[in-house]
């Protein structure tokens, strides 16, 4: 459920491909968000719903909301109904351990699943898709698990409540109730229809055809009997990023036919490289994404040699002209992570009139992302083994709802 670029992408495609796995624009432009909302049938999110979210939590919605990152969802006004009659729901979101190291972009969805927790003050479920990376990646068991418990640091780092939070590994938590669900989803989905909404051909392992269900069924309450004992039909909100809804469009057609509800979902757009939005995103190019290992002096330096510029050639026509904000990766990064609204909008305003410099907006954002790296490293080395043993451990939530 990772929001940045994923590191397969067919970049001399004619046209745009977006799976879970590969996300490639159109003859290497940007993604069209709102032919994608056509394609896939969700909705946009409009600004009444953001209202109604500052008006039933009593908070300013997050960042990431106000500015449009998390832009789509499938049935959220539906959650909000339910919560203004009383009633909870609950929070599903999951991360890939593909790597050691997380970026940026991999901590947007938990960055933003924790504003949720906090605002509608709900349990939530974080799955470590640990067996899924092994069979993508060629990553050992031993290495994938090892990669999940690293990851759920990161994540415990971004500040969850352990009373509210369960963090699971697929390899280590799979069975029982949860294995029963994964095989009543596999006798619901034919082989042709995985093929239609996955893409998988003859050349795909075995297991790559089996994963589905077991990302699916995380979103149905009897999937963890420890948590939510006789709460069948509580309902399931799924903050991701927009290329993992075809998992839950197959979920979706499938909960009614076993007696679930369909989960909720609220997607969010894809983080740009540092080389632009139409640049690959890659473990294998550090300088493609800040890291939250970046030290100070690596932030500074990528953004002042890699992030792409939508400033002129010169100052003097730089000047006259200003800057295209629509390519300008500095911008775009302060879109995400510069909480003040005023301060962005003056950044924007002068920045594209010409009258600041790309300089002094790479200067700003190495201020904002050095701060909050550093923010992170310092709760990240504070997370010790016993720590991620309770949001791991099999028990029910003392604080589970309020």
């Amino acid at each position: 459920m990772e929001v940045d670029k994923k590191e397969e992408i067919k970049s001399e495609s004619s046209e745009p491909v977006v799976t879970p796995w590969e996300v490639s624009a159109k003859d290497g432009g940007k993604i069209d968000y709102d032919k994608l909302i056509d394609q896939f049938g969700c909705q946009r999110l409009d600004e009444s719903m953001i209202d109604r979210v500052q008006r039933l939590t009593s908070r300013q919605p997050h960042v990431f909301l106000r500015r449009g990152v998390f832009f789509a969802h499938r049935d959220f006004n539906e959650i909000l109904d339910a919560f203004e009659k009383g009633d909870k729901f609950y929070l599903y979101t999951g991360r890939g351990p593909s790597s050691e190291a997380l970026h940026l972009g991999h901590l947007i969805p938990f960055m933003f699943t924790k504003y949720l927790q906090d605002a509608f003050k709900v349990p939530l479920v974080i799955q470590l898709t640990d067996d899924e990376k092994c069979i993508w990646k060629n990553i050992s068991v031993e290495e994938s698990k090892r990669l999940a418990r690293e990851n759920a640091k990161d994540i415990i780092a971004c500040g969850f409540d352990v009373t509210k939070t369960f963090i699971f590994s697929d390899f280590n938590y799979i069975g029982g109730a949860f294995y029963e669900n994964m095989v009543k989803v596999g006798k619901c989905v034919t082989l042709n229809k995985a093929m239609g909404i996955f893409g998988f051909s003859g050349e795909d392992y075995i297991g790559k055809l089996s994963f589905p269900p077991i990302q699916a069924v995380p979103s149905f309450p009897s999937s963890f009997p420890h948590l939510f004992p006789g709460k069948d039909n509580l309902r399931c909100l799924i903050p991701c990023a927009i290329d993992q809804d075809p998992y839950f469009r197959m979920t979706r057609d499938v909960a009614p036919r076993l007696g679930y509800s369909k989960p909720a979902l609220i997607e969010s757009t894809f983080f740009p490289a540092l080389q632009g939005e139409n640049g690959k995103m890659s473990a294998s190019d550090p300088n493609s994404a800040i890291y939250v290992t970046d030290t100070a002096k690596d932030i500074k330096n990528k953004i002042n040699r890699f992030a792409f510029s939508g400033g002129q050639d010169s100052v003097e026509k730089h000047r006259e002209l200003g800057a295209n904000l629509e390519v300008d990766i500095p911008v775009k990064y302060l879109s995400f992570f510069l909480e003040d609204d005023s301060e962005l909008e003056h950044i924007k305003k002068e920045y594209g009139e010409g009258r600041m410099l790309t300089g002094d907006v790479k200067k700003r954002l190495t201020e904002v992302l050095t701060e909050m790296v550093e923010r992170h490293r310092r709760a990240r080395a504070a997370v010790t083994d016993e720590m991620v043993d309770a949001f791991m451990a099999v028990r029910p939530l003392p604080s589970m709802f309020e």
